[in-house]
């Protein structure tokens, strides 16, 4: 039996690099996944063929900073499989690079809207499932600079920590319901896009997607039913 054999689980932003690499580790350990992103079309690059897999659905076009569309993820998954037993929030982004003073207030509002508004409405979305049952676990994507912020990321910072409090909240309410929550916090993804915008890098001290996905299964894992509240960083060498 695989560590996951037969759970549903949600993964959202699943077209990116982490996205693919986790739905690729949970199908390797048995889950049944539905696959989150905003494009439909980048979904259907990303999984050719999963559209006629009963194991898999693909749900694209979606805003998860929309508390509405979050919840329609959460309906189709139970109209197609029943019940959930996992969420993962991968979705998310980055921008910054200006001192606190100068950065645009229009960049700490992206921050907020795709890296905590996202998590917090799948969360909220997922949570009342989870509760009814008694059981699920949730698996939230944080980032290395949550922990210390870096000149001139303190927009990218301040939203992934909050998403580590979320997070610690979530798993303190949940304790005694049955759901677990965990946070996961890289470091620098070795991604091509991170290979173009950092040419000179040391990319050996990289940490690579199917490392953090290997971690992600884990914590969804009854492997982890012991471990909540935990923020893991996942940093490979660096």
């Amino acid at each position: 039996m695989s560590a996951l054999d037969g759970r549903i689980t949600i993964i959202t932003g699943a077209a990116g690099n982490l996205g693919r690499a986790t739905a690729g580790a949970m199908r390797a350990a048995g889950a049944k996944t539905v696959l989150v992103d905003g494009s439909q079309e980048h979904l259907q690059q990303a999984y050719p063929g999963a559209a006629q897999d009963p194991d898999r659905l693909l749900h694209g076009g979606v805003d998860l900073t929309d508390e509405q569309s979050a919840r329609a993820v959460v309906a189709a998954a139970r109209e197609r499989f029943g019940h959930i037993d996992a969420l993962v929030n991968i979705v998310g982004g980055f921008r910054g690079g200006k001192a606190v003073h100068e950065e645009e207030l229009a960049t700490w509002d992206l921050m907020m809207a795709i890296n905590l508004r996202t998590t917090l409405l799948t969360c909220r979305a997922v949570l009342p499932e989870f509760y009814g049952r008694g059981s699920g676990t949730i698996v939230n994507i944080a980032a290395g600079a949550a922990l210390t912020a870096p000149a001139g990321l303190a927009a990218y910072s301040a939203s992934k920590s909050a998403v580590i409090r979320l997070t610690e909240a979530l798993a303190a309410e949940g304790k005694t319901k049955g759901v677990r929550a965990n946070a996961v916090l890289p470091g620098t993804i070795d991604t091509p896009q991170n290979r173009a915008a950092m040419p000179k890098a040391d990319t050996t001290k990289w940490v690579a997607p199917d490392a953090i996905a290997d971690v992600i299964v884990f914590l969804a894992s009854d492997a982890a039913r012991a471990v909540t509240g935990v923020a893991l960083p996942v940093f490979g060498r660096a």
